[in-house]
C-alpha cells in the first residue's frame, strides 16, 4: 500500500510539472557543432554533424498509452536532424532504487517496438543503477527502472543503458571514409582548451542517414564540445579525415 501511495504521489508532482510546462515547453537537449568536411577526391563533400545526444527514452504505443493515456499519441516538440526523428513534447518521471529519480527524461519519437532509457553515467549514478554501455536495441540483461507519467507508471524490468557512441551516415558518406555498416571509427574533438580522442565509435550506416555523430552528454563536457574548432572522423587505425 505503502509503495502505491508513493507512486501515486509521483503521478500527481508529474501531473502538475506537465501543465506547467504547457505555457513554458522545455526546449529540445543536444547542442551540436557543425562542420565541413576536407574535399573528398571528386565532388562529392560529405557535410559532418557532432551532436550530444541527452538523456531520453524511447516508448512503445502501449506504453504511452499506459503513461498519458488510452489513444495518445507523441506529439512534436521540434524535429532532430535525422529525418523521421523527433523530440516529444512528452516527458516522464524517471525512478530508480531507493527512489533516486529524474523528474523530466524526453520522449523522443516516433515509438518502437521495445522501450529504451538511454542515460550519461551521472544520470546512471544519481539513479543508483549500473547501466552497462550497450548499441541501441541491446537490451537484454539490462537493468531496469520505474516510468511515471500523469495518466499513470510502468515498471521496466530491462531496458536502462548508457548508449554507445556511434555515427549515422548514408552508404556515399560510408565510402568516402571507405568503411561499412557496423565498422568502427575514431572522433577527435579539439580546440584551444582541451583536445580529446573518442574510440570505437560504431558506424551506423544505411541508404537516408545523415553524416551524424552521437556522444552523451558527459563525453560533450569532457571534450568541451561547445568550443570545438576542428573535428577529426577517421577509420579505426588509419590516417584521419579533417574537419575544420
Amino acid at each position: 500500500m505503502a509503495e502505491r501511495q508513493h507512486v501515486e504521489a509521483l503521478v500527481r508532482q508529474v501531473v502538475r510539472r506537465t501543465l506547467e510546462s504547457i505555457a513554458n515547453p522545455n526546449p529540445s537537449p543536444a547542442p551540436s557543432f557543425p562542420t565541413q568536411a576536407a574535399v573528398a577526391p571528386g565532388s562529392y563533400k560529405p557535410k559532418l554533424l557532432v551532436s550530444i545526444s541527452a538523456r531520453h527514452c524511447h516508448l512503445t504505443d502501449e506504453a504511452v498509452e499506459k503513461l498519458f493515456g488510452p489513444g495518445h499519441k507523441l506529439t512534436i516538440l521540434k524535429d532532430l536532424y535525422q529525418d523521421g526523428f523527433f523530440a516529444a513534447k512528452e516527458t516522464v518521471m524517471l525512478v530508480g532504487p531507493r527512489k533516486r529519480m529524474l523528474p523530466e527524461v524526453r520522449i523522443l519519437g516516433p515509438t518502437r517496438n521495445i522501450n529504451q532509457v538511454e542515460l550519461a553515467f551521472t544520470d546512471a549514478i544519481s539513479l543508483g543503477i549500473d547501466a552497462p554501455v550497450r548499441h541501441s536495441g541491446d537490451i537484454k540483461g539490462t537493468p531496469g527502472c520505474v516510468l511515471v507519467g500523469p495518466a499513470g507508471a510502468i515498471e521496466l524490468d530491462h531496458g536502462v543503458i548508457r548508449a554507445a557512441r556511434h555515427v549515422h551516415m548514408n552508404f556515399e558518406d560510408a565510402a568516402y571514409y571507405g568503411v561499412k555498416n557496423g565498422d568502427m571509427m575514431t572522433l577527435k574533438i579539439g580546440s584551444h582548451q582541451c583536445t580529446t580522442i573518442f574510440e570505437d565509435v560504431l558506424v551506423r550506416a544505411d541508404a537516408k542517414a545523415k553524416l551524424e555523430v552521437h556522444i552523451d552528454t558527459d563525453e560533450g563536457n569532457a571534450c568541451h564540445l561547445d568550443a570545438a574548432d576542428l573535428v577529426e572522423l577517421k577509420p579505426q587505425g588509419s590516417a584521419c579525415k579533417c574537419e575544420h
